[in-house]
């Protein structure tokens, strides 16, 4: 697609429209799927690079699911409410058993009130207490507990050491990844009195803002045109 195109709001929801949001939501879900089924069967010899390879693959995988969840937050997977808000519940829940009903007002708290102490997902630096209350806020007891029976229940099937590398050693990367690039970096600091989103953005570079988190770097061009999908966010730049 050329960067050229003019995203207007008749021209993006053309673009929901024609299905290809979902399309490239359930393309997301099934890589995650595939690649999940080949890593949980992968037979681990011992310390191979090919190992560390698939583990950051499914961790990109496991971002674009929680991306995609996102996308569907703002409505922009389909413009049918039920399909897009069951692809929003699935891709949360299999990130670790989050809560689509919990966790939607939270994100459109963040976006009024982006931040500012109201902002569920601003907390104070350094980087880590800030990381801290940002886990507190979107993570549950049963969450853990949820996944500690299901772990328990898989590895009677497979590999615990699968299960550990390619599962919770991804999901726990994909959480960090996604609070430094969509959270901590663009809204640390002080910003200028005109900055209305309280946001920053990456330096424009399309490939390392995809690989870093599917284009969220972008993030000030999220916070003001929330109803862009993120694989037209680059346009915005």
């Amino acid at each position: 697609m050329s960067q050229s195109i003019t995203l207007t709001s008749s021209y993006i929801r053309q673009q929901i429209a024609s299905g290809k949001g979902v399309f490239i939501a359930l393309l997301i879900m099934g890589l995650w799927t595939a690649l999940l089924a080949f890593n949980l069967n992968y037979e681990i010899k011992g310390f191979e690079r090919v190992v560390v390879v698939l583990i950051l693959l499914q961790t990109h995988l496991f971002t674009g699911l929680f991306i995609t969840a996102h996308d569907a937050m703002h409505g922009t997977i389909s413009t049918n409410k039920r399909v897009n808000n069951l692809i929003g519940a699935i891709c949360l829940a299999v990130f670790a058993l989050n809560s689509w009903k919990r966790m939607l007002p939270k994100h459109h708290e963040h976006h009024r009130y982006a931040g500012t102490a109201d902002d569920p997902d601003y907390g104070p630096p350094p980087f880590w207490l800030w990381f801290f209350k940002f886990v507190k806020t979107y993570v549950r007891w049963y969450q853990i507990v949820g996944m500690a029976i299901i772990h328990n229940i898989a590895k009677i099937w497979i590999p615990e050491i699968n299960l550990v590398l390619f599962y919770i050693v991804p999901s726990i990367l994909s959480m960090l990844q996604l609070f430094y690039f969509g959270t901590y970096l663009p809204h640390r600091g002080e910003h200028a009195a005109d900055n209305r989103h309280r946001a920053r953005s990456q330096s424009k570079n399309h490939l390392w803002a995809f690989i870093s988190c599917y284009f969220f770097g972008y993030h000030y061009e999220h916070h003001d045109a929330p109803s862009t999908p993120w694989w037209l966010l680059y346009a915005r730049k």
